[in-house]
């Protein structure tokens, strides 16, 4: 381990959780055996990637072991609330959709994550080379602070305190969803949300406004009242939609999805959530808009409140692979007061982004 001098250094972090990504090459070697793989499958392809995914997840449990720490692994779709019983740091190896779910599971802020990128863009054979072609198929790892290159020098250096100045506190969305009947609190978001029709062909309908807190609901209240958690609220400058959905962002996930709809890279200290409405109908509302109104900040204190109108609705959480069904006549209330994540980045790279691998 070439570069790496803890001294007599204390570790800081001693019972672990390692979640590890499951590959595609293990996820179609299953369907092949049901006969059910997609012909056009390139496995010599597929299967060098499953290999470097598991030398990367060797050489981690390598280090691990090294510095005597206690740990467990976990397959990243049977991670569990269970697992995260008296582990005070928990290690997602992968990219950065690993990164992403193993967040979900982080929703009360206490246990700080570290991403580590097992299959980056540049291998150390790449570095030999003064021109080469990216795979786009590999993840950006844009929320892993380590790599399959790297994690030799750096996960002994986190696991003895000694990058510290790399754990940042990450906002994230807190999103509520009130139906008739119910009301749910969804897991926090650390990129985005997606709020659309579940068919990208049809119009998303719904109406968007403000929540301000009352204190007393006898209290006069020019617009529309509401309630959550049985707090009373007053809902204002509100207007209907009619579009292709909405996303919301944090700081964080503002270079991925966001950006490539044509939202704004915002600066990774804010705190600030950012909205953007897809491809805004305006033609169809009977109420005077401001063009400006497609793309805006939720600032600290502000709540913003949507009135699902159309008959069917879903939430996207970070990505395809966590959602949440909506029907019409649901309230949603988004702000950024879910629990801000505590998570290794490298300061030198804070364009976190992409949830789709």
């Amino acid at each position: 381990m070439s570069g790496v001098n803890l001294g007599s250094a204390a570790l800081r972090y001693r019972n672990i959780l390692v979640v590890i990504k499951q590959t595609a090459f293990e996820e179609y070697s299953q369907l092949k055996l049901r006969g059910q793989a997609p012909k056009a499958l390139r496995w010599k392809r597929l299967e060098q990637r499953y290999k470097a995914h598991k030398q990367c997840v060797n050489d981690l449990l390598s280090v691990l072991r090294k510095h005597e720490v206690s740990f467990s692994c976990v397959n990243r779709v049977e991670l569990d609330r269970q697992h995260l019983s008296d582990i005070d740091l928990m290690v997602a190896v992968g990219g950065d959709g690993t990164v992403l779910s193993a967040a979900h599971f982080l929703d009360h802020g206490t246990i700080p994550l570290l991403g580590i990128n097992s299959d980056p863009n540049i291998t150390i054979e790449d570095r030999q080379v003064t021109k080469k072609v990216v795979d786009e198929r590999r993840s950006h790892g844009a929320l892993c602070m380590c790599t399959a290159i790297d994690l030799e020098e750096r996960v002994p250096q986190i696991l003895h305190g000694e990058k510290q100045d790399n754990l940042t506190s990450r906002t994230r969305i807190r999103c509520k969803v009130k139906s008739t009947f119910s009301e749910t609190r969804l897991v926090p978001a650390l990129n985005d949300l997606l709020i659309a029709n579940p068919s990208p062909a049809a119009v998303s309908r719904f109406r968007l406004g403000w929540l301000s807190q009352l204190d007393d609901i006898s209290m006069h209240h020019p617009g529309t009242m509401t309630r959550f958690a049985g707090i009373p609220y007053g809902v204002s400058h509100s207007l209907n939609v009619w579009s292709s959905g909405m996303w919301v962002c944090t700081s964080t996930g503002s270079s991925a999805a966001m950006a490539a709809a044509g939202g704004q890279v915002m600066d990774m200290e804010s705190s600030d959530l950012q909205y953007l409405i897809r491809e805004h109908m305006m033609e169809n509302s009977n109420e005077s808009i401001d063009a400006d109104i497609n793309n805006g900040f939720i600032e600290s204190g502000q709540k913003m409140h949507l009135r699902w109108n159309s008959q069917r609705g879903r939430i996207f959480i970070d990505g395809s692979h966590l959602t949440h069904n909506l029907e019409l006549g649901d309230e949603i209330m988004i702000d950024n007061q879910a629990p801000p994540l505590p998570m290794f980045l490298s300061q030198s790279r804070n364009k976190p982004s992409s949830s789709l691998t």
